[in-house]
């Protein structure tokens, strides 16, 4: 490969990783042909981009991130060995449960999460993978605030209306109490 094509590889890596809030830096080694492909496809299938980078050209990409984040911490404890990215777009959570159901359906133990980047937090290790597919999306979290700030609402009509039923009741029975 050259040093033009190296260039290239890093410049679009580097877009990648600041165009997307989530990914995910796995090690699947070990894994045979059919099991790349048959990851490859649950990640294509999910939305998920799955790519298998050297290591330098990675560290290189983060390195031109202009960003709040010091990813050196990842170029000196992740990027070792066999390296591959995943990238989601709109949940963080999404390629942990592509690794967990993968292993599961495989009864492997590979792939193994390296690190991962959510909304600009770092993770560093396999540890991390269980939180990690058990995060909500940020349309999840608000339709669970919408629901906790309608509860109180709710619960007061319902006591209303429930009074207008008892209201009406006693009234009907006094009524008939007289008559």
């Amino acid at each position: 490969m050259t040093r033009k094509e190296k260039n290239e590889i890093v410049e679009t890596l580097a877009e990648q990783l600041a165009s997307t809030d989530y990914f995910y830096i796995i090690d699947a080694e070990g894994l045979n042909i059919e099991e790349i492909n048959d990851f490859r496809r649950k990640c294509f299938q999910a939305g998920i981009v799955y790519q298998v980078v050297k290591n330098t050209l990675i560290s290189k990409a983060l390195e031109k991130l202009e960003s709040e984040v010091d990813y050196s911490t990842f170029s000196d404890t992740v990027l070792k060995g066999f390296s591959g990215i995943l990238f989601a777009k709109d949940i963080g959570s999404t390629p942990a449960k592509i690794i967990k159901e993968f292993r599961k359906q495989r009864r492997l133990e590979s792939p193994f999460l390296k690190g991962a980047s959510i909304d600009k937090e770092l993770f560093i290790g396999e540890e991390h993978l269980d939180p990690l597919s058990q995060l909500k999306s940020k349309v999840e979290l608000l339709g669970e605030l919408i629901a906790l700030l309608n509860a109180p609402i709710t619960n007061v009509m319902a006591s209303l209306q429930s009074g207008k039923h008892q209201l009406a009741g006693l009234m009907r029975a006094l009524a008939a109490k007289e008559a």
